[in-house]
Formats: C-alpha cells, sequence, structure tokens
C-alpha cells in the first residue's frame, strides 16, 4: 500500500534544503489524495502535446517526425505516451483519456495487424514496433477496455508483433543471432544491433509466457537472453548495460553509451521470467544483479539520471528520444515488486523520492507547472534548452508521480486470472514492410500496352520536334 512506504521522513523531503529556493512546486505528493490530484493534472498538461484526436490530425501521432519539419518525435514515442495513459488509467481509475488511446492504439496497428503502418517505414526499428507492442501487451495486462469484436484484440497485437521478430528474417543468424536495430534493409541503422530492441523481445516473450502459460515464448525469452549476455551487451562483471554494436565486425566492437531504458526493459523482463519461473535461482541472481547496477548508475542521490547526457545540463546533448527515458524508467522499475515482492523495499523508496524530485521542479511556464528533465538540480530548467517541446519531460514526471500509487493496483493479470483480452498465437508472421506486387491480370497487361503506345509516340514526336524546329539544333 502507499501509506506503507510514505515514511514521515520521505514525506519531509519534499519540503526539505534539498529543494531550497526555487518557485513553490504545485505538484505535491506526499499524501495519495495528493498524488491522485497531481496525476490528474500532470495527464491533463501532456495531452495538450497530442493532436491526434482533433479534426486533419492523424491519430497515434505526436508532432514529427523531424524531417518532416512538423515535430520533434518519432512515430514510437506516441506509442510509449499510450502506455504512459494505459498505467495511468490503471493506478488512478481516471477514465478520461481511455478512447484516445483506443482510437490511437488501433488507427496504428498498419494493414497487417502487427504495428508496421506503411507511413512509418522510413524510420521503422524493431524498437519502434516494439513499444507499441509493450502497450498493447500492458493492455492486455491491466485489463484496459477490449476493443471492439471486429478488431484484433491486446493480447493478438502483442503476440503478431512478437511472431514477426521471432520470425528468422528478423532473428537472423548474424552475429550468431538477436534483432537488427531496423527493419527495412534501405534503412540507415540496419547493420547496427542495439540492446533495447533485443530487450524488448526478450521482455515481450516474458510476459507473453506468463500471461498464457506458453512455454514456447519463455524459451524464446531465455534464448534473447542468452544471446544479449553472450554478446557482451551486458557487462559480465558490473552488470552495466551497454547500446549494441554493428554486425560488420560480427557485433565484437560494443558501442558502450549506457541509456536507463536498456537497464530498465531487462529487469522488467528478468522480474517476469524469475514469476514465470516460480522463483528460479538463475532468474533472481540476474534481477539482482541488473537491479543493484541500475539503481546505482541511475539514481545517485536517489533521484533518476540519465547518464549518457544529463552531465551537460542543456545543450542539445539530450536528445528528444532520451528526454523520454526516465518515465520508461520509472514504470517499468514500478512493476518489479508486483510479480518479484521482495524486491519492495529496494526499489519503492528509491521511486519515492525520485518522484518528489520531479514533482517539485515542475514550475515554470506560464502555468506555474510546466515540467523539465533535470529533477536532481531542484529547480525547473525550461525545455527548450534542449530544442524539445516537452512532452517526454512531462510524460516522464505523470510517469513517475502516477507510479506511486503502485502498492494499491492488483498486479498485471494472465488468461487463469483474468486476463479478458483475444488472443491469436498465429498472429503477425513475416513481415519487413516489403510489400508483395499483386499479381500482374489481364486488364494490367492491357494497361501497360496502352501506356507504352503512348510513350513511344510521344517520344517520335519530340524527337521530331527537337530535329526540325528547336533553333539550337543545327
Amino acid at each position: 500500500m502507499v501509506t506503507q512506504w510514505l515514511t514521515p521522513a520521505l514525506v519531509a523531503l519534499a519540503g526539505s534544503s534539498f529543494f531550497g529556493g526555487v518557485a513553490e512546486a504545485q505538484y505535491k505528493v506526499d499524501t495519495k489524495d495528493n498524488i491522485l490530484q497531481s496525476s490528474k493534472q500532470l495527464a491533463y498538461d501532456m495531452i495538450k502535446f497530442y493532436h491526434g484526436n482533433e479534426s486533419g490530425q492523424t491519430p497515434g501521432l505526436l508532432p514529427g517526425p523531424p524531417a518532416s519539419g512538423l515535430g520533434d518525435y518519432y512515430w514510437w514515442e506516441a506509442g510509449a505516451m499510450m502506455g504512459t495513459y494505459i498505467d495511468y488509467w490503471k493506478l488512478t481509475g481516471d477514465t478520461t483519456y481511455n478512447d484516445l488511446v483506443m482510437q490511437a492504439m488501433l488507427f496504428q496497428v498498419g494493414p497487417q495487424k502487427d504495428y508496421m503502418p506503411p507511413n512509418q517505414t522510413l524510420s521503422l526499428g524493431n524498437d519502434d514496433q516494439g513499444f507499441w507492442g509493450l502497450s498493447a501487451m500492458l493492455a492486455a495486462e491491466n485489463k484496459f477496455p477490449d476493443p471492439p469484436s471486429d478488431q484484433p484484440g491486446w493480447l493478438e497485437l502483442a503476440q503478431a508483433v512478437w511472431n514477426t521478430q521471432a520470425d528468422p528474417s528478423r532473428y537472423d543468424e548474424t552475429c550468431n543471432g538477436g534483432l537488427r536495430w531496423q527493419i527495412p534493409r534501405t534503412n540507415a541503422g540496419y547493420d547496427y544491433k542495439n540492446t533495447i530492441a533485443n530487450g524488448i523481445f526478450f521482455n515481450m516473450g516474458a510476459r507473453l509466457a506468463r500471461y498464457t502459460a506458453n512455454d514456447t515464448y519463455a524459451q524464446r525469452a531465455e534464448k534473447a537472453w542468452d544471446w544479449i549476455w553472450g554478446v557482451g551487451y551486458i557487462d559480465h562483471k558490473t552488470w552495466v548495460v551497454y547500446d549494441g554494436a554493428s554486425v560488420n565486425d560480427n557485433c565484437t566492437t560494443l558501442h558502450k553509451t549506457e541509456y536507463s531504458y536498456n537497464a530498465a526493459i531487462l529487469i522488467q523482463g528478468s522480474a517476469f521470467m524469475y514469476n514465470y519461473t516460480k522463483g528460479d535461482t538463475k532468474w533472481k541472481n540476474r534481477l539482482d544483479s541488473l537491479l543493484d547496477s541500475c539503481l546505482k548508475n541511475f539514481f545517485p542521490k536517489q533521484v533518476a539520471y540519465e547518464l549518457s547526457c544529463e552531465f551537460a545540463l542543456g545543450g542539445s546533448v539530450c536528445k528528444t528520444d532520451m528526454l523520454s527515458y526516465k518515465g520508461y524508467l520509472h514504470r517499468w522499475l514500478a512493476m518489479v515488486p508486483q510479480i518479484a515482492p521482495y524486491t519492495s523495499d529496494k526499489i519503492l523508496p528509491v521511486l519515492q523520492k525520485s518522484a518528489q524530485a520531479a514533482a517539485a521542479q515542475c514550475t515554470g511556464g506560464s502555468t506555474g507547472r510546466q515540467c523539465g528533465f533535470y529533477w536532481a538540480e531542484g529547480k525547473f530548467i525550461n525545455p527548450s534548452v534542449d530544442k524539445t517541446t516537452g512532452a517526454g519531460e512531462a510524460m516522464d514526471v505523470l510517469a513517475a508521480v502516477s507510479s506511486l500509487l503502485i502498492g494499491d493496483t492488483a498486479p498485471p493479470v494472465t488468461n487463469s486470472t483474468g486476463g479478458t483480452s483475444k488472443g491469436n498465437p498465429n498472429a503477425g508472421g513475416r513481415d519487413n514492410g516489403e510489400r508483395p506486387q499483386k499479381p500482374v491480370t489481364t486488364a494490367d497487361k492491357a494497361g501497360a500496352a496502352i501506356i507504352t503506345i503512348l510513350l513511344l509516340g510521344g517520344a517520335l514526336s519530340l524527337f521530331t520536334w527537337m530535329s526540325f524546329f528547336d533553333p539550337m539544333i543545327s
């Protein structure tokens, strides 16, 4: 329960000198009622960054992508935002945004119902698709209202994403296995295999195993873990999680940048494997080691800190994607005690203190409650220093504050503990975004012949004009 870990010492922290000398924060997190009220206001402020439910806009998109000149956000981040609202609904009971989330989640499924819409192909990565799959999986586990009967269920959509990624055309043999970052061969980054894509695949496999009691998912999740470990993306001594490597040198030269969401996705997946295997010591050791490393590196002073970029305090070192990572860090860690209860004393007090720091710096903008990214500074730093509009920063704080209610919510369900989501173990399959051409028909052949005649006629006319009438021809 929330009241069990909102200790007097932690409550007093909100008014301590740690946050002295700054504008008074409007978001309070010292009682359950205040957490609920703050969460509702944060959810309201965050939705202002989303326009997909407005006339003339596309459901399921944040303003972007960057190349369009419309905004800073790639497709995947809207999927992550929907997951944040699904958690928000579960934690608070507020249904205000449910219809919006339902609309966005179903609009973006794509023609194959596997979260691969053709208009996102130019930047479609396994991790991008995976984020939408994670939100679908979360909807099933949280018993989010089911889609209409003529639409695929949340479980089916998660299975479709996982099945496309499990296919050998995706999970290939370069570097002895693993998923590439990008899906289409023509995309920049196709030659890179990163932790987040493989971590999401591992995470979803563990959760599908627990939800469906189908051991095939668990076997593939363990295989994914073995690959991540074997290639060295997890340091064998420190349990630090690295970002990835290139297939061009057989994934031997590691890109050692550390991102909080890489660690968090593996921690949560390990917790699900621990739960599914009924406390297997192997998974407990992996969970504990990853968790200790993550808390040490990404929660100095027990406040979330994005190690790869936050040291610069702006200057666009933290890119738009990175500015949303703290939200996933909080959300994914908050679920761990629900499925591995022995971790509660280690995780929950840290998330409590971090959430207090997050809420306390939301003092900016015309409303006096705009949120920044640099929580440990104890003061608002305008998101414009990183040249973003602030959707990531808003998502981070909403996730941190609303997750304080995790102790009052039921753990994720399964098929045997009340789950209602419609599944299909055969959903998805081979899909690399390369649509097969339809069979050539008699009408197509006739049309091609007419076009050929017209082109030949046009070419002959042009040659005649150039030869006899063009004054530049001697």
